[in-house]
């Protein structure tokens, strides 16, 4: 029983700084003022002002990746109900228009879709 319990616990404190680090790891401003979330192998930063959403891919070194190829939808929650925006390359990243205004910091996902079609999601509290 002893010994269970300190593997447990040796588990435990393995598991948790790397569960700790990817949850928090890239959480706080990005490069364009908006949050970062981790989706798959990259890195998103969310920014929406007003209706518009606007979505920037960064590769695991915090380098902006061309948007060419790629495409997604944000579903964010808006006054309790989910608005959907698909997003298509534009400038340096992924941006829509939400057909209401979204707010500085909604809730919700948003997933992106590769030019060699492996999808990835990054979810913002």
């Amino acid at each position: 029983m002893l010994i269970r319990r300190f593997l447990t616990a040796g588990t435990l404190a393995v598991a948790l700084p790397f569960c700790a680090h990817h949850a928090c790891a890239h959480e706080g401003t990005g490069h364009n003022g908006g949050r970062i979330a981790d989706a798959g192998p990259y890195h998103i930063e969310l920014v929406t002002r007003d209706r518009r959403v606007e979505v920037t891919i960064y590769d695991a070194k915090e380098k902006a990746v061309a948007p060419a190829g790629f495409k997604g939808t944000a579903i964010l929650v808006v006054g309790g109900k989910p608005a959907r925006v698909v997003l298509a390359p534009s400038g340096a990243g992924l941006a829509g228009e939400a057909e209401v205004a979204l707010g500085a910091s909604p809730k919700g996902v948003v997933q992106i879709t590769g030019p060699n079609g492996a999808a990835a999601s990054g979810k913002f509290n």
